[in-house]
């Protein structure tokens, strides 16, 4: 197989391979077999055997690094796992999805049951709120109603009339006439046994209680409106001053003062003037003597 090589460059340096001569058999020829150039030096040295030389350029290193770029674009982008996407949902912290879709899609039931489960806490509770609002609003109603209820019970009772005497009948009425007496007849006659309680008719005050002459002993209370109530003829005297009760004992039946027997005389006076029809007045409160 012949030798080949490339002309030396006259600046003596190679741009690739050159063959240097080797002594053998075709030692003393010219090239390619040829007689050999007289005019040429001598070979400097003929006992060494000398290898191609490589001449250094820059092809091998552009290889080196379009394979580098190569592997770079492809096979070291597929050996980095891409990372998973992440799902947000609202009010939760971003959560990423497993590379398993059965996880993922599960953590996706659980983050909605939560979400189901929170709303349906909060419900119950803005229920059982209003429940509890309701509930006391219906209890402050009741008892508003039962005060006022009382109340007005309570002003009914005091407003309340009632006899002075219950074991009693009626001896005298008012504007009668009769021998012993200097005048018309004044008030309403309670004939009673002695010593039978007599009480307040009404709510008033104990203005007045002592000794009054042929009243005897006598017992003024006056009530809200200014009417003035008297008890006559009393045995004795039990409340003589203060506030008094419908139905509150004051006093007892007796026969003091100008009398013929033991009885309650009572007259009705408003605004502590002349006295009215008793009888009249107790019917007009819905009370009968």
């Amino acid at each position: 197989m012949a030798s080949t090589h490339t002309q030396a460059h006259p600046s003596g340096s190679s741009t690739g391979t050159q063959l240097l001569d080797h002594p053998g058999p075709f030692a003393g020829h010219g090239r390619f077999g040829g007689p050999a150039d007289e005019s040429a030096p001598p070979a400097a040295d003929t006992s060494r055997h000398r290898m191609p030389r490589q001449t250094r350029g820059t092809a091998p290193l552009l290889g080196v690094t379009a394979v580098a770029a190569t592997l770079g674009a492809t096979g070291f982008a597929s050996a980095t796992p891409a990372a998973a996407p992440a799902v947000e949902t609202p009010d939760e912290t971003p959560v990423a999805l497993s590379a398993d879709p059965g996880l993922a899609l599960a953590a996706r039931i659980q983050q909605q049951a939560d979400g189901q489960r929170t709303a349906a806490e909060e419900t119950a509770r803005v229920q059982a709120a209003q429940e509890a609002e309701a509930k006391r609003a219906a209890q402050v109603a009741q008892q508003e109603q039962a005060r006022r209820t009382a109340e007005e019970a309570e002003k009914a009772k005091l407003a309340a009339i009632k006899l002075p005497v219950r074991d009693y009948r009626l001896s005298a009425h008012y504007g009668q006439s009769a021998r012993y007496w200097a005048h018309l007849h004044t008030g309403l006659d309670f004939a009673a046994d002695q010593g039978e309680p007599v009480y307040a008719v009404g709510q008033g005050t104990i203005t007045s209680a002592g000794w009054a002459g042929a009243y005897g002993y006598r017992i003024v209370e006056t009530l809200p409106d200014g009417t003035e109530i008297w008890y006559c003829h009393l045995s004795s005297i039990i409340k003589g001053s203060g506030k008094v009760l419908p139905g509150q004992q004051i006093g007892k039946v007796g026969a003091t003062g100008n009398v013929t027997g033991a009885h309650l005389h009572v007259e009705v006076r408003p605004g502590g003037g002349a006295p009215v029809d008793p009888e009249t007045w107790f019917e007009q409160r819905g009370v009968t003597p």
